[in-house]
């Protein structure tokens, strides 16, 4: 079986969320299951020099962008006995940054023809076109309107997975013909609410449709969670699944991690403490044997912030400190700076995102909380869990799937169903009774280190999957 994974971001190469970290690491993980994957990216000017000194330039040929033919490069690296391969256009892709240009949609077209097109370059004739998210939903959707008569294309299925279906791609239908290079017999396949919607097109032709956790996949055919595109997904929930995503264990190992204060595992938790105190000693806040509450996130509505400024501090009084990182909207942002200054040996905040930080985070608190109102999956309380913080989580999308109330018998976490700032507040205080158990605490510690969150998981499901659908 042979797969190719196109993608708009991956790590280390380059990486604006949670996709990048999916293509940097499932692949891998697919590859250990004897399933030759390749990844397609673009060739973006971030990339840095290191990396594009050890890519190996294979060929060039021209793409149909509407009425244009534009150059395309390929080049190659290999990561780990992962094959990358870059989609080269300087005028597309040689700026700063990955995403927010006037001309997005013509720049992934162009992508998205581009991979089709480097199938009769390359040595790869893949089996199944794994796509993600709006940057490449027009690939299937290209596939089925130019490419699946040719032999070369014909046994190929598509999977279009959905990261975050917030993003859409969006656009008037002045670019179908021009920019896109759609013709207007296709026209009801790209219409949507009035409007050419690349996603719902890549819904309605590919093979299959996945989202990143189960619960994620049902609560998309809800319009609370669905930004509009229910209706869709309810005429094609019989090829709609969801496979939780996983972390890379090798980069967040509490036994080997370099970037935090002294390692541990689950057999020995000794450095758990150490952690703690030098969390607390380098963020200014003085030791204490009270519970410590992670917070490492982006401070934006949908991650549940409300809830947290309403019941903050009546929680700071009630015994809780707080270290909190991250940046986003100045309201949470000047909340929590508020908080700091109000309570300066309670409360931590750092403005931003600083990587060796949040590990420290992670390693050195009790509690993480992630009271998120739509959380499509979330890696953050599965690394909180691999590093002994026990997470404190709204049940929704991948919170749902990967974290259970551990008062309702073996779990690794304490959940609250309702969006509501009391339920929250509830599951916390049940946390703070649990902790001062300490013989407990350690017994749930040690259960949470142990449960499974690895690609391995999520990489034998997929391969399960692709078995499906090429049978």
């Amino acid at each position: 079986m042979r797969v190719l994974f196109a993608t708009s971001e991956a790590r280390p190469f380059a990486a604006s969320g949670g996709l990048a970290d999916v293509a940097g690491s499932l692949p891998k993980a697919i590859r250990q299951k004897e399933v030759a994957c390749r990844v397609v990216m673009p060739l973006y000017g971030d990339i840095s020099d290191e990396w594009r000194s050890k890519m190996t330039y294979l060929c060039n040929f021209k793409v149909s962008v509407g009425w244009r033919m534009q150059y395309c490069g390929i080049f190659e690296c290999n990561l780990n006995g992962v094959i990358f391969y870059f989609i080269d256009n300087e005028y597309y892709f040689k700026r700063p940054g990955l995403y927010g240009f006037y001309d997005d949609a013509e720049r992934f077209a162009f992508f998205s023809r581009a991979v089709l097109e480097m199938i009769w370059h390359i040595d790869f004739v893949p089996d199944i076109l794994h796509c993600n998210d709006w940057q490449t939903a027009l690939v299937p959707v290209y596939h089925d309107l130019f490419y699946r008569y040719n032999e070369r294309f014909a046994q190929m299925k598509t999977v279009f997975t959905i990261h975050n279906i917030q993003y859409q791609g969006k656009y008037g239908f002045e670019l179908m013909e021009e920019v896109l290079g759609i013709p207007k017999y296709a026209t009801e396949l790209m219409r949507y609410d009035d409007c050419l919607n690349l996603v719902k097109a890549a819904v309605e032709v590919s093979t299959r449709v996945t989202t990143v956790s189960p619960s994620y996949a049902q609560e998309i055919q809800d319009p609370w969670y669905a930004h509009g595109l229910d209706r869709e997904l309810r005429n094609h929930v019989g090829k709609l699944t969801g496979i939780l995503n996983g972390i890379d264990y090798e980069t967040n190992n509490p036994e080997t991690d370099g970037q935090i204060y002294k390692t541990f595992s689950a057999g020995d938790l000794a450095g758990k403490q150490a952690n703690k105190q030098g969390l607390m000693n380098e963020v200014g806040l003085p030791m204490s044997d009270e519970p410590l509450v992670g917070i490492v996130s982006r401070l934006v509505d949908h991650k549940g912030f409300d809830l947290v400024k309403y019941g903050f501090e009546k929680l700071v009084n009630d015994g809780f400190k707080f270290v909190v990182l991250g940046s986003g909207d100045y309201i949470y942002e000047s909340f929590f700076n508020e908080m700091h200054a109000r309570y300066p040996e309670r409360v931590s905040t750092t403005i931003g995102f600083l990587p060796p930080l949040s590990k420290k985070i992670y390693a050195g608190a009790d509690m993480f909380l992630m009271p998120s109102k739509s959380e499509p999956c979330g890696l953050a309380q599965m690394i909180a869990l691999r590093y002994g913080a026990i997470p404190i989580v709204r049940e929704t999308g991948g919170l749902r799937d990967s974290i259970h109330d551990c008062s309702l018998g073996q779990g690794n976490g304490f959940t609250f169903r309702g969006y509501d700032a009391g339920q929250m507040m509830d599951a916390l205080y049940r946390a703070k009774n649990v902790y001062y158990d300490k013989q407990a605490w350690a017994s749930l510690v040690k259960y949470g280190m142990s449960c499974d969150f690895s690609w391995n998981v999520s990489a034998e499901r997929y391969v399960q999957m692709y078995n499906e659908i090429l049978r």
